[in-house]
């Protein structure tokens, strides 16, 4: 059977969700789970390639077993071997045409950021600290031009292997709450670093070092400004992933 998980993990001290040989991956840590349930090596595959240092809230993946505990029970079973900062939320059987990765449609990210003239250490493994000289309706009008179906190879790192740079941004959202923000992205795909370099935009345009006319520029010439830098991995997490 093809089971569908759920899985939610702290990316601090992983390489990524993709196994590696210079590290721990949160791919190699779910499917090293599944042989000590199972006794079976799989390949378990996520809905996308989260970076070093990123956190998952709603990463989805599937593998394919022949066990005969439950789908439904999986994510219990699972829990019991795998590490503490990485864990199974949900489990369900799917059809074995259910791809987790390339029937995707839409995934959500959050960036999260606090202002603040000296770090917190209570939020400095989930966020970045920024100084809270920064104007936050300025974000939300530069946020307005990332909306909708775009170019975007100026807003990407080198070294992703897209075929096309073109992606649809559903929503991009700024909330304000006690001192920290939080940027919601919606989209039907991204490219390598594309949601930190796009907060990283924001980010300098709150801090009016960025107008909206450069990031309209940068989206027909395909060239990203030197003032848009990408925010660390710290701050990024993948909510979901939705497949209808």
């Amino acid at each position: 059977m093809r089971v569908k998980i759920t899985v939610a993990y702290d990316g601090t001290d992983f390489v990524g969700w993709q196994v590696q040989d210079n590290g721990r991956s949160v791919q190699s840590e779910i499917e090293k789970a599944v042989f000590k349930i199972t006794g079976e090596k799989v390949r378990v595959t996520g809905s996308g390639r989260t970076d070093a240092g990123v956190h998952a809230a709603g990463q989805v993946a599937h593998f394919d077993t022949s066990s005969s505990v439950p789908a439904c029970r999986f994510y219990k079973a699972l829990n019991t071997v795998l590490p503490p900062d990485v864990k199974v939320t949900a489990s369900e059987e799917i059809s074995a045409r259910f791809n987790a990765c390339t029937h995707a449609k839409r995934k959500t990210y959050t960036y999260s950021i606090y202002l603040s003239e000296t770090e917190n250490p209570l939020y400095e493994r989930y966020s970045v600290r920024i100084d809270p000289d920064i104007d936050v309706e300025r974000m939300k009008k530069a946020a307005e031009i990332f909306r909708g179906e775009h170019d975007f190879a100026a807003f990407r790192a080198s070294g992703g292997a897209a075929k096309t740079t073109v992606r649809t941004i559903y929503s991009l959202d700024i909330i304000e709450e006690s001192g920290k923000i939080k940027f919601v992205v919606c989209g039907n795909g991204f490219l390598y670093n594309m949601v930190r370099i796009i907060c990283g935009a924001l980010v300098a345009a709150g801090k009016e070092k960025l107008t909206t006319e450069e990031i309209e520029k940068a989206f027909k010439t395909g060239k990203r400004p030197a003032l848009i830098k990408t925010l660390p991995a710290k701050g990024l997490c993948l909510e979901s992933a939705e497949y209808i």
